[in-house]
């Protein structure tokens, strides 16, 4: 595993600041670009090289935290300060587990030395590569890269440290009444191929001409990796956490052990698993442990941290936010589905009369204890008509259950893709989830937007 001691160095410096019964520190940098790109040209490049610092302070149960990304003695000595300040205001937190303790992590391969040596120059000709391989239609996305350090100290004697890499495209080829998807993302910027990814889009644009309506009903569909991936974050971030079972909240609730699901379908969280984009660890130092969630379609479990393992009697497996986060509780960032084993036409063909999604959009939860989801499809909808995918249809607004979804599955594609689900807006901590496309027999659409284009 490639390590970080800079970052921990940064760390062990700023918990050396700050004073407490108990002190840790998590540390975020990046070295990122993104090169944008807006009908067709390269604009708005941006270069990011930044450290976040996260100081814990615990005292007499009380737990302050404060971040800040001035990484010299006074700006630490600042944090550190306020972190106790905020702790000796706080209210005793009887749920507060302590800090982890040292333990061994696993070994992972997340660096790749081509992205990490990545500039501005290499960027924009992948930019313009992915320009050029849209053709006649305007282009609009961007392609990024970035190298990450994470590292977290500890009063306990925990201290860890990994290095990773990865790499984005986006491609939204688009035209007067036309528009087309397609992303793809790795570790690694060499097995990415900004021209491809730009073709597929244009490729599926130029299917979109003359879309058509679509009566609101409850239809068979296929959804592509990209559709199904937003889909299954979302129900993850929703249900799949133990906070939210704990609460309540959680489509698991009360149905651990029930068979929730088609048998086709099992799905896990994997932080180690080397064709994603893996982490030895969370963000509280702890490591990471693969978590089977769905096994043939039964509820087996969620993914904790150690707040909510000590509220259950359970142990972490290695799902912590940073501190100022932890609200949230603890989130799936490694989601995999297990593939089947049908080629897209033969999810068609499954279908018989349906329809086909290459990508959703503006998703938001309605009932996150039904697992109900609604959005828009967007850049590439078609009729699937006697198994084949035929005429466009224009964007279609959908409310939608996961788990409707889920239990009626056709088939699953044999073609396992990772989906970015990282929005870059915050410390870069990349993340998605890794599917095939699924062929279901309910996706519920509830109108009619607007067509495909500009």
């Amino acid at each position: 595993m490639r390590e970080a001691p800079e970052a921990l160095a940064l760390a062990e410096r700023a918990r050396g600041a700050a004073s407490g019964d108990q002190v840790d520190v998590l540390v975020q940098s990046e070295r990122s670009g993104f090169a944008r790109y807006a009908g067709s040209i390269v604009h708005q490049p941006t270069l990011v090289q930044d450290s976040t610092v996260t100081v814990r302070v615990v005292r007499d149960g009380r737990v302050g935290s404060v971040s800040t990304n001035r990484a010299d003695d006074e700006g630490l000595r600042q944090a550190a300060a306020r972190a106790g300040e905020a702790a000796d205001l706080a209210r005793p937190d009887p749920g507060f587990p302590g800090l982890a303790e040292p333990a061994a992590t696993p070994d992972v391969d997340a660096w790749d030395e081509e992205t990490a040596a990545l500039g501005p120059e290499g960027l924009a000709e992948r930019a313009w590569a992915a320009i050029d391989g849209a053709g006649d239609l305007g282009l609009y996305g961007y392609v990024t890269a970035g190298l990450t350090e994470v590292a977290v100290s500890s009063s306990t004697g925990l201290a860890v440290s990994q290095a990773l890499t990865d790499a984005t495209v986006v491609a939204l080829a688009a035209g007067e009444g036309r528009s087309g998807y397609a992303n793809a993302t790795s570790g690694a910027i060499g097995e990415l191929d900004p021209a491809a990814t730009a073709r597929e889009a244009a490729e599926v644009a130029a299917r979109t001409r003359g879309a058509g309506e679509l009566e609101a009903g409850a239809y068979r569909a296929v959804l592509s990796p990209v559709a199904f991936g937003e889909l299954v974050w979302y129900f993850g971030w929703s249900s799949l956490g133990a906070l939210s079972l704990l609460e309540g909240r959680s489509h698991f609730a009360g149905r651990i052990g029930e068979r929730l699901f088609s048998e086709r379908f099992t799905l896990r969280d994997d932080g180690l698993d080397p064709d994603g984009l893996p982490k030895a660890f969370d963000l509280e130092g702890v490591p990471k442990r693969p978590v089977t969630i769905v096994e043939d379609g039964v509820a087996r479990d969620v993914v904790w941290d150690r707040r909510t393992a000590k509220r259950a009697g359970r142990e972490s497996t290695g799902h912590a936010l940073a501190p100022p986060s932890q609200a949230f509780g603890p989130l799936p960032f490694n989601l995999v589905v297990a593939p089947g084993d049908a080629t897209e036409d033969e999810l068609a063909e499954l279908v018989g009369d349906g329809i086909y999604v290459t990508r959703l959009h503006y998703v938001n939860i309605v009932d996150g204890r039904e697992g109900i989801f609604t959005g828009m499809t967007r850049d590439g909808t078609f009729l699937i008509e006697d198994g084949r995918v035929t005429r466009p249809l224009a964007n279609l607004r959908f409310s939608t259950s996961f788990p409707e979804l889920a239990a009626t599955v056709l088939g699953l594609g044999r073609d396992v893709r990772l989906v970015n689900a990282s929005d870059f807006y915050d410390e870069r901590y990349p993340y998605g989830t890794r599917v095939p496309a699924v062929a279901t027999e309910r996706f519920t659409i509830t109108g009619t937007g607007s067509g495909p284009g500009l």
